[in-house]
Formats: C-alpha cells, sequence, structure tokens
C-alpha cells in the first residue's frame, strides 16, 4: 500500500508524485494509495492524485484511494473531480 505524507502543497508535489509512481510501478492491481495521514494540503494533493491517477491507468491498473479527508473530498468537488477523487475504485482505461 502506498501512503500520502502529513502534508502535501506545492513544494512537496513533484517528490511525492515521484514517490508513488515508483511505487505504483512496482505494486500490484490494484494500486491502494492510504490518504488518512494526509492533514496540510492545498490544490497540489488534487494534482499529485489525478496525475497518479492517469499513470495507473496507462499502466493498465487500478487505482484505489482510502481514508481521504473530508476537505480534500470538498475541495475536489469545488474543482469539479469529485468523480476522478473519490474512495471508490477507478476503473481501469477510464480516461483521467
Amino acid at each position: 500500500m502506498l501512503r500520502l505524507p502529513q502534508t502535501l502543497m506545492h513544494p512537496q508535489a513533484q517528490g511525492c508524485l515521484q514517490e508513488l509512481q515508483a511505487g505504483m510501478a512496482t505494486a500490484a492491481s490494484p494500486v491502494v494509495v492510504d490518504a488518512s495521514a494526509l492533514t496540510a494540503f492545498d490544490s497540489c494533493a488534487l494534482a499529485v492524485l489525478l496525475a497518479l491517477r492517469r499513470s495507473t491507468a496507462l499502466a493498465g491498473k487500478e487505482l484505489r484511494l482510502k481514508g481521504l479527508p473530508e476537505q480534500l473530498k470538498v475541495l475536489a468537488s469545488v474543482y469539479g473531480v469529485q468523480d476522478l477523487i473519490s474512495d471508490a475504485p477507478s476503473p481501469i482505461g477510464l480516461a483521467p
């Protein structure tokens, strides 16, 4: 299982994405990402999750997110990406 850090803002985004993509490359499908530790974040957290979703789809893997903070779900709703960022499994091959 992959895990998001406690803080995921602009300064951490690129490094976090690289770590998640490296973990995703060796993970079995579904790729599970635990976001329960995430307490400090901005819209970059959404960008990281969307990029990871795209990477898993391109690799033919399913992405499952768990433990998403309620405020991250609200932020996803504000940006109109709530269907892409949810605790529900994402179908393989769905265009991000």
